[in-house]
């Protein structure tokens, strides 16, 4: 399967609360893990709109040795509005009726590694810090699988998994269901190349066969891709077989 190329978050703010760069300074001051280690409009780069014609809303940040881009910086425009499928832990689906997006992504050299666990890791650890500043940070947008994450939610799972717990499933991923009645991930490929599919009558249990989901991404995010059946027990005892199939792009569960 082929892997979504760019790793970009979106970050939704409410109506003309998006931050200037003044504010992502104040931020980085307080914060001993996070740098603003490039700006374009600074003092030392007196040639900015040459270089960057129209384009100077936008920080470079420095996490952990890594380099990720903010863009669509007050007063700038904003970004352009996601198509979104999903949402956690919102009331409705965000509308661009009601907020603005600014884009936070790997630096330029980086996004060759776009999805290498170092990379992302440090993406959503940046993420959070902007979630815990900024309350009018409503909700963070992860395209590979059309999601609309609630800021609550997002920072909470993804502390938990950044801190050595389980990936957050239900965000970076998504599940649907298919015309013949089976549950199928959206936004695996991106990690491992390959999308679950849970097949009937397994899936007949919608909520039975959403855990057993979750807990299957989080188990393939950390195994990877698997070119050849898999078994293994599933929480009630009943016995499973992860089947590679479709030329490898889809992985299919079914009892054993």
């Amino acid at each position: 399967m082929q892997r979504a190329q760019v790793a970009e978050l979106l970050l939704l703010f409410a109506k003309g609360k998006r931050p200037d760069r003044h504010a992502i300074r104040v931020l980085a001051g307080r914060l001993p893990t996070l740098i603003v280690s490039h700006d374009p409009l600074a003092d030392d780069a007196p040639h900015a709109e040459a270089l960057w014609p129209g384009q100077l809303h936008w920080l470079e940040l420095l996490r952990d040795g890594l380099t990720f881009d903010l863009s669509g910086l007050e007063p700038g425009p904003a970004g352009d509005f996601p198509q979104l499928v999903h949402r956690f832990d919102l009331p409705t689906m965000p509308a661009d009726s009601e907020f603005e997006p600014m884009s936070l992504r790997l630096g330029p050299h980086l996004e060759a590694g776009g999805n290498s666990m170092s990379l992302m890791r440090g993406l959503m650890a940046v993420a959070c810090d902007m979630v815990r500043q900024f309350e009018d940070l409503a909700a963070v947008v992860w395209g590979p699988a059309q999601t609309a994450i609630g800021r609550r939610f997002f920072e909470s799972t993804t502390s938990a998994w950044l801190d050595g717990g389980p990936f957050p499933s239900l965000g970076l991923t998504a599940f649907v269901e298919t015309p013949d009645g089976a549950l199928e991930s959206v936004g695996l490929g991106f990690w491992i190349g390959q999308e679950l599919r849970i097949e009937p009558p397994l899936s007949s249990d919608r909520v039975a066969a959403t855990r057993l989901g979750i807990r299957l991404v989080n188990h393939l995010v950390m195994a990877g891709e698997i070119t050849e059946d898999h078994r293994i027990i599933a929480a009630d005892g009943t016995r499973l077989v992860l089947k590679p199939s479709c030329g490898s792009t889809i992985i299919s569960v079914l009892r054993e």
